[in-house]
Order: structure tokens, then sequence, then C-alpha cells
């Protein structure tokens, strides 16, 4: 086929073909395509509940002055004559179409091998000639991830495809074995932290974001877009996880709930089916939180940690619904989260916590949430103590005799639950 394809107006966001130069006024291309869909540059099954089982071959005709690079490995680079040489590439895995991505520019090349949980894994680093000495420290962030994600989420999905990250024309994309980077060799997202915290600049956002999407994205993958909470919220937690690994439990937490400040409560999370449409983009921290309120409900970081794992594994390289990830969950926490998972993901609507003393009682219930939300809540009567301990509400007031020495003023609810309070 010959076409002309779709410029971006705005990538990676309002996406399309790529045409840039970079600063020494060399051709720079790429594509980011996700959401609006591949079928913008090349003619595919464009949805994406659909992905090759044996994964696919990209191969990329440039002038001899470039480079083309693509997913999974190099399989073949041949010289075709008046000045123009092909290179092709394979991917193994199962992919989704608008991951499949040609890189073009003038890229130099290192890598490393990294001993995980599935071997050796080959990681590689292409990035713009003027940029090899700065990528050679600053890429260490990459490493750091792998570690981190693999402990978290389990093996890294593509161990046969490899490992890359690949400077881009745009911010960046999780293009499965070859991700987008475009973060301006900055700590935190593009110089700042979008949790406010600090933490948020430890670490490069785009390197772990982007990269935690193998995972969540590419490994595991939504039939529809409207499901895409599951690519993004839990990668927005990849975040949390990534600072928790490195920084210790309390600097994850701050991220975390440094995060809400980016939360609208516009439009639900989960977007209309059948029609190629998302949701809110308080998918990102919205949908963060509510993980991190489940991983408090449970309060076993071991039993949390293996739900995340057991994921990976039971959805391995599969294309999946929302209600078989919330059903997972539910099941294998031992508690069903059906109402919550109804009240983040389907409504606006943030839970209230009411309070109250009846004489010698303390009374509680829940306020402005679905019918039969039933979430458990870590709770301190005494801020001296600092003491926790669940309670149960539900909509319906609910008594406990007041502990000994309580004020009401000292009641406090963990921070790690994405909920309001209200003394009435």
């Amino acid at each position: 086929f010959h076409v002309k394809p779709v410029e971006a107006k705005r990538p990676p966001w309002d996406g399309g073909w790529i045409w840039k130069k970079d600063k020494q006024g060399s051709p720079w291309m790429s594509v980011a395509c996700q959401g609006l869909g591949a079928s913008v540059w090349m003619p595919c099954k464009d949805h994406q509940s659909d992905e090759p089982d044996n994964g696919a071959i990209l191969r990329i005709i440039v002038p001899d002055s470039l480079m083309g690079i693509g997913n999974g490995r190099m399989i073949d680079k041949k010289v075709l004559g008046n000045g123009f040489t092909q290179y092709s590439w394979e991917v193994k895995n199962p992919i989704n179409s608008y991951n499949i991505i040609p890189y073009i520019g003038k890229y130099s090349h290192f890598g490393e091998k990294y001993k995980g949980e599935k071997g050796t894994l080959d990681m590689d680093y292409w990035v713009l000639d003027s940029n090899l000495t700065k990528a050679k420290t600053h890429f260490a962030d990459a490493r750091r991830t792998i570690e981190a994600l693999e402990y978290w989420f389990g093996p890294y999905p593509f161990y046969e495809d490899g490992y890359k990250l690949v400077e881009a024309p745009h911010l960046g994309m999780e293009h499965q074995s070859a991700v987008a980077y475009g973060n301006n060799y900055k700590m935190g997202y593009l110089g700042n932290d979008l949790s406010g915290t600090g933490w948020g600049l430890k670490w490069d956002f785009i390197i772990v974001h982007e990269s935690g999407h193998e995972w969540f994205g590419n490994n595991i993958t939504t039939k529809d877009v409207a499901d895409m909470w599951v690519h993004e919220s839990f990668t927005n937690y990849s975040e949390t996880l990534f600072t928790d690994y490195f920084y210790g439990k309390e600097a994850g937490n701050d991220y975390l709930v440094g995060t809400r400040k980016g939360i609208r409560n516009d439009i639900p999370i989960i977007g209309p089916y059948g029609v190629n449409k998302e949701g809110s983009g308080d998918m990102y921290p919205k949908g963060g939180n509510l993980l991190q309120t489940i991983r408090y409900v449970i309060g076993n970081d071991k039993k949390f940690r293996n739900i995340l794992r057991g994921l990976n594994k039971t959805f391995y390289h599969q294309t999946v619904t929302t209600q078989q990830i919330e059903s997972y969950v539910s099941k294998k926490a031992g508690r069903d989260f059906s109402k919550v998972f109804d009240q983040y993901l389907r409504t606006i609507r943030i839970p209230e916590l009411e309070y109250k003393t009846e004489g010698s009682n303390f009374a509680y219930r829940w306020n402005n949430v679905v019918d039969g939300f039933d979430l458990p809540v870590r709770v301190q009567f005494d801020s001296t103590s600092k003491k926790q301990q669940l309670i149960y509400p539900t909509t319906e007031w609910k008594t406990m005799k007041q502990p000994k020495n309580f004020d009401i003023k000292q009641f406090k609810v963990d921070r790690n639950f994405y909920i309001t309070t209200k003394n009435v």
C-alpha cells in the first residue's frame, strides 16, 4: 500500500506520524497513535482486542545516514544501494497494533545485561548521537525500574524480545520492547514532581511510568479502551511502588497521597463500551489511589504483592475485561471489592465517612456511596499512641463503645484511604 499518513498535531496525545529534526538538523521521525489507532498510518484490524499471536516483523527502509529501529530484536540489516538501507526487526510475542513502532534518526547505541527473574535480560538504549554521554548516566533508572517492578509485578514479560529505551521526538509511550523516551533527561515529569512531595524528583517519570506499561498495558491488555484503567491505574501505581522499593514505604505513601491534587472527578474512569472511547484521565491518579486503598484494606503487603504478580502470571500475554481483573483481585484478597470498584471506577463520588458521638458511643456510617458500599477503613482514635484499627462502616449508622480517654478531635482516618470525613 502507499499512503500519506496523518501527521500528529500534539503527540503523543493527538497522534499520528511525527516529522521532526534533531538539534543537528538531521531528520527524526516516529509514530504515536494510542487511542487514535494504528490505522492512522498502516492498514490493520484496528481494535485493541486483536493481537497477532506470533508477533510481527517490521522492515524500515531509510537513507544510509539514518537508522531504523523497531520492536523486538534486529534480525537483518541490508544495504539496498542507491543510498538506502533496510533494517528488519522482529517481535516474537503478541503485541497490540498501536505498539508497533518505527523510530528513524541518527542514533547511537549502548546496552547492558540484567540478571532478572527469568534469566538474562538484554537492555538496549538507542539515543541521538549528541545525547550519548548524558544517556549513559541518566538511563540508570531503566535498570532500577526493572528491578523494582520485577519485585512487585513478576518477571519482565518479554525476555525473548529484550527491553529497549529509544529516544523519541515526543514525550513518551509504552511501545512494547521499544519504550519511547522524550523527557529531556530530566528527573520527574519534564523536571516537575507530579506529587509535589519531592519524591517524584528522585527518578525519571517517563522511564518508570512507560516501562511500567510493559506489565499493565502490554502484557495485560484490555479488549476495550473503555477499560483502560487496567493499563493506567496499575502503571500509575507502579510509580508509588518504585518509590516504595527504593526509598521506603512512607516515601511511597507520601508520593501517592501527593498525586491526589491531580484528581478531577469529572466523569467516571470507565468509559462507554463499543465506541473506542476512554473514560476520565482520573484513571491515573484516582486509579492509583484506588489500588492503594485496596492494599491498605488487605493490610498484608506479601498478599498484595502476590495479587499483582498473580495478575501478570494468570493473564500473561492476554487481552482482558475489567470484570476479569476485578474478580481476580477480590478472589485472591478474600474480600468482595465489587462495590469498591463500582464506587471509584463507575461514579465520580468520593466516599464520605460521617461520624459523631452518641453519649458514651461512637457512631459512623458511609455517605455519598453506591448501594451496598462496604469498604473497611483503618482509623486512629488516639493520636498519642497512633494505634490503628479497622472499622466496617455501612450506609446505616453503626455504633461502638468509645475507647478510653477518647477525644473526637483525635479521630483520624489512615491517609492511604482515598475518602473524605465529616464530623456531624
